[in-house]
């Protein structure tokens, strides 16, 4: 004889892993669209397919404010790598200012049939525009995490970008000195935009 009470609890089980499982795979589900502003070297705003406007912080890095020594520059470098082009965003949060964070793709420049394989947040740090976010590591793969910051030793190592300065200071240091929220200087600067 059948126990219902055994097949209903095995039925209920088996509901609830899969929807555990299932679960992950929406939270990282990509957003793609095209780059239609670069806010400063760290944060764009992307047009998807039905014209709605996200705003996405790249995951792993923090850059210059646009008032801090090399801000100009790490927002110039973005723009000539994004603006314009379709990207993809594997989505890993929202923050507290209702940005989407994550991993921004891009594919290689020249090749518009080519998939999105660029790490956009890889290509600041290489080019020593940024620093890598170790508050956020936790939140990066293994692997991920060893490209940053060797990409990150690397520059400084040669001297490119914001390590050619004797004394960079890092972002979250600087928005301290200053005594500003972070928000408020954003907001500002799209106000003036």
């Amino acid at each position: 004889m059948i126990d219902v009470r055994s097949v209903f609890r095995h039925c209920l089980t088996w509901l609830v892993l899969a929807g555990l499982l299932a679960a992950p795979a929406a939270r990282s589900e990509a957003l793609q669209g095209k780059v239609v502003e670069v806010v400063r070297g760290d944060v764009i705003v992307v047009e998807d397919a039905v014209k709605t406007r996200h705003t996405v912080r790249l995951a792993g890095i923090d850059a210059p404010d646009l008032k801090q020594a090399f801000g100009k520059e790490s927002r110039g470098a973005l723009s000539a790598l994004l603006l314009g082009r379709r990207i993809a965003v594997e989505r890993r949060k929202q923050d507290n200012y209702g940005r989407v964070v994550g991993r921004v793709v891009v594919a290689p420049a020249g090749c518009a049939a080519c998939p999105p394989t660029r790490d956009a947040a890889l290509a600041q740090l290489e080019a020593g525009l940024v620093w890598w976010f170790r508050d956020e590591r936790r939140e990066q793969p293994l692997e991920e995490q060893g490209y940053y910051e060797y990409a990150e030793f690397d520059a400084r190592s040669r001297r490119l970008g914001l390590w050619r300065d004797a004394a960079p200071v890092p972002p979250w240091q600087w928005r301290k000195r200053e005594n500003k929220p972070y928000i408020t200087r954003l907001l500002a600067h799209r106000a003036a935009a």
